[in-house]
């Protein structure tokens, strides 16, 4: 189903004929603005989206690197010293009654 150069002429005539030669190169111009507009704001996206994709990767590459960090000061667990404990309120008040 593809346009034969009979079906292209016949609409080109008609194209003509509907808006006239001046605003013919008003249109294309128009057309091809707006396609350059178009253009600019793809790449805009696409550069904005990749930009974004990055810093997301950077920063899980910090919490990876942060993570393992963590696991390596994690294992190493020193004993800490024992201190004495205190005798207790409830041992002294015992002692107060057996003395009575």
């Amino acid at each position: 189903m593809s346009l034969g150069m009979t079906e292209i002429i016949l609409i080109l005539i008609v194209v003509l004929v509907l808006f006239g030669g001046k605003k013919i190169p008003e249109l294309a111009r128009g057309l091809g603005k707006a396609q350059a507009e178009y253009k600019k704001a793809k790449e805009t996206i696409e550069n904005e989206v990749s930009e974004f994709k990055e810093e997301i990767e950077k920063a899980a590459k910090a919490e990876e690197k942060k993570k393992t960090s963590t696991k390596k000061t994690t294992t190493k667990k020193t004993a800490a010293p024992k201190t004495p404990r205190r005798k207790t309120a409830a041992k002294k008040t015992t002692s107060k009654k057996s003395a009575e």
